[in-house]
C-alpha cells in the first residue's frame, strides 16, 4: 500500500546575516492513511521546521534546498504557490502550537471555522456556519451553537484549541500536522485533545503527524515515532519498540529526564549536559556525540549511517538496549514516613474575591471566587505542592503568600507572625524572606537591563553591602545556578528559555529568603532543560534548607519536587497530604482523574486510562456549583453533594479530603 505522505532527504536552510544554517538535514518520513507518526525531540532540533516545510509555511529566510515531499504521489515543492493554496486546509492542514497567535481576534469563531470552506468549496455563509456547527460538535466543544457568534479572547485555552482543530477539519483534510498541540494546557484538558485528535483520525481514516517534546504524549498516540536530533533522525521505530528496547542514546536520555509517577524513588533525574548542535556550524562526526556518556572517538570523526533493528532503525555506534531501568512501586507497598519539621509558613482561611465591574460608571456588579476559605501549612526545608487546573486560584495563593495581593479573609502567618494584617509594616527583613519565581521569565525580566543589573537591583533596594560586595554577589548568584559570570554583561533575550529560567531562580535567591514561591517555573521548558532546573532546585533547597510552594499543573513535576501536596479545585482545596499517599492512594475523584489524565511514557498504561480522566470545562468562578464544586464533573456525584459542602476527613496521619463519597475509606467514621 502507497504512503499518504512521503519526505525524502528534505534538506531546509535558514539565511542568516553571515552564513547559513541547516535546520533539517537528509530527513525522511513518511506517514499511511489512517497512521499516527509521532515527531519527538528537544526545541531546535528541527521538527516544527519539517512541519512546515511539509505545509510550504517556512518563513522568508527559510528555503527547502533538497528532497522532495510528496503528499498523494504530488510534489509539493514543484507546485507554485497559487496551487499550494488549493492544497492548504483541503487535504492537508496544520495544528499550530499556540491558538491565540493563530486566532484572528475580530473575526467571530463561526466565520473563521467556516472560511475554509468557503474559499476551497464556495460554499455560501449558510452552509459555511452549518458546517462550522458540525466540526465544533465533531471536537466536542460545549454548547456549540453559541460558540459560533463568539470571539476567541471569551475562550478559554481549552475551548480555543478546539476552534484550531476544527478549523483543521472543516474541509475534511487527509494529513493533520499537530505541532505541540498541548503544550500549554491542562492535564485534563491535554488528554481531551489527545483523544479527540485520535478518535478523529481513525473516523476520517486521516493520517497525523504529532510533534511534540514529550515522550509522554506520543506514547499510546502514536503508531510509529521518529526521534530528530540536531536536524537530523536519531532513531524510528514502532511506538512499542522504541519504548520497550529503544537503540539511541539520545532518546534513552529524553526518556530519562521525565518525571515519572511510577518510580520506586524520586530518583535524581538524568539532565542532558550541553546544548543542541549549532547548525550554521560544519558538524563533523556524530551531531550528539558532545552531550553523549558513551562517545568514542570514532563518533567524534564520523557520522553514523541508520542501521535496522526489528521494524525500526537507528543511528548509533554504541547504542544502549532499552530505558533506563525503573523499579515501579505499587499503590499497596507504599510505606509512609511521617517527618517532624519546624512550621515556617502557615495560611489559615484564605479567601481571595475579585470584583466584576461593570455600567457606565463602572460599579461592582458580581465578583469572582478565586480562593475560597484555603488552609495549609508549610515546614522549614519542605516542598508544599499546588496542584490543579488552571483558574483554580493556585497563582493567587502563591502572590499572596509573598504579598503582591492583598487577601479579602483570612490570615498568612510567617515564622510565627501574622504578615498580611492590614495595620502590619512589614520590614526589610520581612519582605526578604519570600520570594516570587515567575511562571514566564522573560516577560519577568527587564529587557533592557542587563543580567548583572537585574540580579544586582534587589541588593541596591536592600542595602545589601557595598558595591563591590553587591558585583561579587551577583557573580556568585550566577555561578551557583550554573552561568557563566560573563552572562552579567548580556540582556535576557541573548539565552535560552533555560537560561532565563536560571537566572529568574537567581533573582529569587539574590536576598536569601527562606521560602520561594514558583510558580510553573518548567512548564514551558524541553523535558532535558527542565531536569536540569528541578534538580538545581531540589539541590539548593538542600544546600541552603529552603522551603517552596511549587505551583503546577503537572503532577509528575509536583509529585518529583513537592513532600506534601495540596490538590485544589476551583478555588477551594479538596485533598492534602504526604505526596506517596495523596499520588499512590488518592482519597477525592478529582485527584484520581488528574493522575489518570497525566501522560506517561508507557504505551499499554495509556491505553488503560484512556477515558477515566476528567472531563467537562470548568465552572465559572463566578456562579460556582452549590455543595461540592466538583459534582458537575464527578461521576460519583449525588444529590447530597449539590446540598452539602463536604467537610474534611482524615484518610491517615497524613492526608484528608473533602468529598461526600471518597475512593477510601476515612480513618475515623462519623457517628450517623
Amino acid at each position: 500500500m502507497s504512503n499518504l505522505l512521503e519526505v525524502k532527504n528534505l534538506q531546509v536552510q535558514f539565511a542568516t546575516r553571515k552564513t547559513f544554517a541547516t535546520a533539517v538535514d537528509d530527513f525522511s518520513l513518511s506517514i499511511a492513511a489512517g497512521e499516527s507518526v509521532g515527531l519527538v525531540g528537544e526545541s531546535g532540533c528541527g521538527k516544527t521546521t519539517t512541519g512546515l516545510a511539509i505545509m510550504r509555511l517556512l518563513p522568508n529566510n527559510g528555503k527547502v534546498v533538497g528532497g522532495e515531499v510528496r503528499l498523494n504521489g504530488v510534489d509539493l515543492a514543484s507546485l507554485s504557490e497559487k496551487e499550494m493554496e488549493k492544497q492548504r486546509g483541503r487535504t492537508i492542514a496544520l495544528i499550530p502550537q499556540d491558538p491565540m497567535s493563530s486566532l484572528n481576534p475580530t473575526m467571530k469563531i463561526g466565520t473563521q471555522i467556516g472560511e475554509g470552506l468557503r474559499i476551497h468549496e464556495g460554499a455560501s455563509d449558510a452552509e459555511a456556519r452549518k458546517r462550522a456547527l458540525e466540526v465544533l460538535e465533531m471536537v466536542e466543544m460545549p454548547r456549540p451553537a453559541e460558540r459560533l457568534d463568539q470571539y476567541p479572547f471569551e475562550l478559554s485555552g481549552g475551548l480555543r484549541q478546539r476552534v484550531i482543530i476544527a478549523m483543521g477539519l472543516v474541509c475534511r483534510p487527509e494529513l493533520l500536522i499537530a505541532d505541540e498541540p498541548t503544550t500549554a494546557l491542562d492535564v485534563t484538558i491535554q488528554a481531551q485533545i489527545l483523544d479527540i485528535i485520535d478518535s478523529l483520525r481513525r473516523e476520517l481514516k486521516m493520517g497525523v503527524l504529532l510533534i511534540t517534546h514529550d515522550m509522554g504524549v506520543i506514547a499510546g498516540r502514536t503508531d510509529r515515532v521518529v526521534v530528530m536530533y540536531g536536524g537530523k533522525k536519531a532513531e524510528e521505530a514502532p511506538t512499542r519498540q522504541l519504548f520497550s528496547s529503544m537503540r539511541h542514546p539520545y532518546t534513552q536520555a529524553l526518556l530519562a529526564s521525565m518525571p515519572n509517577l511510577e518510580g520506586d524513588v524520586k530518583r535524581e533525574l538524568t539532565s542532558i549536559a550541553g546544548l543542541p548542535p549549532d547548525l550554521t556550524q560544519p558538524i563533523v562526526g556524530c551531531r550528539f556525540a558532545p552531550r553523549c556518556s558513551r562517545a568514542s572517538d570514532q563518533c567524534r570523526a564520523e557520522e553514523p549511517a541508520l542501521e535496522s533493528v526489528g521494524e525500526g532503525v537507528f543511528a548509533c555506534f554504541h547504542p544502549v538496549d532499552g530505558p533506563v531501568a525503573v523499579s515501579i512501586r505499587s499503590a499497596e507497598s507504599v510505606v509512609v514516613e511521617t517527618k517532624e519539621s519546624v512550621e515556617l509558613l502557615r495560611v489559615e482561611g484564605l479567601v481571595k474575591d475579585f470584583p466584576i465591574k461593570g455600567g457606565l460608571i463602572r460599579h461592582t456588579i458580581g465578583t469572582v471566587s478565586a480562593v475560597a476559605n484555603v488552609s495549609f501549612t508549610v515546614g522549614q526545608g519542605e516542598t508544599f505542592g499546588l496542584v490543579g487546573e488552571s483558574g483554580c486560584g493556585k497563582t493567587t495563593i502563591g502572590r499572596m503568600v509573598v504579598g503582591l495581593e492583598p487577601l479579602s479573609g483570612g490570615a498568612v502567618y510567617f515564622d510565627g507572625k501574622v504578615v498580611t494584617d492590614p495595620k502590619h509594616r512589614p520590614t526589610r527583613q520581612e519582605r526578604r524572606e519570600r520570594q516570587m519565581m515567575f511562571q514566564d521569565p522573560y516577560s519577568s525580566l527587564n529587557p533592557r537591563m542587563k543580567v548583572g543589573d537585574i540580579l544586582g537591583e534587589p541588593l541596591d533596594v536592600h542595602k545589601v553591602g557595598s558595591a563591590k560586595d553587591r558585583r561579587q554577589k551577583v557573580l556568585s548568584l550566577l555561578d551557583t545556578v550554573g552561568l557563566d559570570s560573563r552572562a552579567a554583561d548580556r540582556y535576557p533575550h541573548e539565552f535560552s528559555g533555560g537560561q532565563r529560567q536560571r537566572i529568574g531562580f537567581a533573582r529569587a535567591l539574590a536576598l536569601e529568603p527562606r521560602l520561594i514561591v514558583a510558580d510553573e517555573p518548567v512548564s514551558a521548558l524541553d523535558v532535558s532543560i527542565q531536569a536540569q532546573i528541578l534538580n538545581l532546585m531540589k539541590e539548593l533547597q538542600r544546600d541552603k534548607n529552603l522551603s517552596y510552594i511549587f505551583v503546577s499543573h503537572d503532577l509528575a513535576v509536583v509529585y518529583y519536587m513537592a513532600d506534601k501536596i495540596g490538590v485544589m479545585y476551583l478555588g477551594k482545596l479538596v485533598e492534602v497530604g504526604d505526596a506517596e499517599s495523596v499520588f499512590r492512594t488518592p482519597a477525592h475523584p478529582y485527584t484520581q482523574g488528574l493522575l489518570n489524565a497525566v501522560p506517561v511514557p508507557d504505551p499499554d498504561l495509556n491505553l488503560e486510562r484512556r477515558g477515566r480522566q476528567v472531563t467537562g470545562e470548568l465552572p465559572s468562578p463566578v456562579n460556582p456549583p452549590s455543595g461540592c464544586r466538583f459534582r458537575t464533573r464527578c461521576p460519583y456525584a449525588q444529590e447530597k453533594c449539590a446540598n452539602e459542602e463536604p467537610v474534611f476527613q482524615a484518610f491517615g496521619p497524613t492526608q484528608s479530603a473533602a468529598c461526600h463519597f471518597p475512593l477510601k475509606t476515612p480513618v475515623s467514621l462519623s457517628s450517623k
